[in-house]
């Protein structure tokens, strides 16, 4: 009779914790004893205008919406996959997640973030151009709300560019990628002091990728099988090639900057070692906070294919947790979140420039100051960048594309080998990812 009540007992307390496992694994519902729900809102927000403006929303969505509470979760863009890989699986994940569109595809498909095809509002929709929401789009479903992006542009040394005589390139004309080559030539002392251009390549894949697009190169195709598979094409050569030579043969770019990120190059740039430095369009912060006094500095286009001014983008994106129980109130919250003028604050406190066609009207985006024009008119020419909806990128990228990159860029392996990693040793990667 004991052990009869003893298994009884633990029937029943298992059962119980059966009950609550159920109650607190329903989703992460936080709805509150009165009802009233709490959105958990993962924002990646780190420079402080950035912040500022972030949690200002925050503030202002939860003072005319009491039933409906976002609470602000600072991340981090160094650990943002791991960090989200690990609370999908644990069932921890924010309903409100904050990335980036090239960071979507293996959360997409592996079930964790919810289609918001059916939850997208009509003006959102409308808002976004279509190239935009390619990013976000992966099979049928659309896993994610593009809204602010970063084109790369040439910070240049003014009072250099104006003493060589060459011709200034324009959103409307700019130098052709041979072009740029002879131009970083003159512009180069020829002995080293003074370099045409620095190319900070610490992360050399995007760069190479992204503006790789204008002169036809794509490096991912999309097989009638629907697997996605690397082939090297001349496209995809004219981006590495170019750099290769400035550093190895022309002498016109700093060997010193390749294993450099953006922000190391920025002394030299300001001392006159380096007359252009490809950066993405927010670090023309850090060069209107750093600049000496009298400093002249100006924003160009980045070189271009003949005719052809596109460039890869990955856009930074709102998605909702599949987990979440609150997928509508999430959405509308971020339907809050992006109304135009708030994505153009979002866009000013991050430098970058918002997607929707609205906000980029903003007079303030339209300034000549600090480049801001230069950079919306490149707005209509970015594109998806080219791995987007590719399973396994994350991988690729840093198995096989950056090792190969950084070699050949540094003379230590030829153009042969550069194409031999990044296709036979690639496509092996992408592989285990289709099958």
């Amino acid at each position: 009779m004991r052990i009869a009540r003893l298994t009884k007992l633990a029937a029943a307390a298992t059962a119980l914790a059966s009950l609550l496992l159920t109650g607190c694994s329903d989703g992460g519902d936080d709805r509150d004893a009165d009802g009233k729900v709490t959105l958990r809102f993962q924002s990646l927000a780190w420079q402080k205008e950035s912040v500022d403006a972030n949690k200002e929303l925050v503030d202002e969505w939860n003072a005319v919406h009491p039933d409906v509470r976002v609470e602000y979760v600072q991340g981090s863009w160094d650990s943002v996959h791991d960090q989200l890989l690990t609370s999908f699986e644990g069932g921890e994940a924010p309903d409100i997640i904050h990335d980036a569109s090239d960071d979507l595809a293996d959360f997409a498909y592996g079930g964790y973030l919810a289609d918001l095809s059916e939850l997208l509002p009509a003006r959102l929709k409308n808002d976004i151009p279509r190239r935009s929401w390619q990013a976000t789009t992966f099979g049928k479903g659309v896993y994610g709300v593009p809204f602010l992006q970063e084109p790369r542009v040439l910070i240049a040394n003014e009072k250099i560019l104006k003493a060589s005589g060459v011709r200034v390139p324009t959103p409307e004309k700019p130098w052709s990628w041979p072009e740029f080559r002879q131009i970083t030539k003159e512009l180069s002392a020829g002995d080293g002091k003074k370099s045409g251009v620095a190319w900070p390549l610490k992360d050399p894949v995007s760069a190479t990728l992204n503006l790789g697009l204008s002169a036809g190169g794509k490096l991912f195709h999309r097989d009638a099988d629907g697997k996605v598979r690397v082939r090297f094409t001349e496209g995809d050569a004219v981006v590495p090639r170019t750099i290769r030579e400035q550093v190895n043969t022309d002498r016109s770019a700093s060997a010193a900057t390749l294993g450099m990120g953006g922000s190391d190059t920025l002394p030299g740039f300001f001392g006159g070692k380096y007359a252009m430095v490809p950066l993405g369009f927010s670090y023309r912060q850090q060069i209107v906070q750093q600049a000496p006094e009298g400093f002249e500095w100006k924003v160009l286009p980045p070189p271009a294919g003949a005719g052809n001014p596109a460039q890869g983008v990955s856009p930074q994106t709102l998605s909702v947790a599949e987990d979440s129980p609150y997928k509508k109130e999430a959405m509308e919250f971020i339907d809050f979140f992006l109304q135009p003028d708030n994505m153009a604050r979002l866009a000013k406190g991050d430098w970058m420039l918002p997607t929707g066609a609205a906000a980029l009207k903003d007079p303030d985006l339209r300034a000549e100051k600090d480049g801001w024009a230069t950079g919306t008119a490149l707005a209509e020419h970015l594109v998806p960048a080219p791995a987007q909806s590719v399973r396994g990128y994350p991988e690729w990228k840093d198995k096989v594309a950056t090792p190969a990159y950084q070699e050949f860029y540094s003379g230590a392996i030829d153009a042969e080998e550069l194409e031999k990693r990044l296709v036979e040793d690639g496509n092996l990667v992408l592989a285990r990812y289709q099958r």
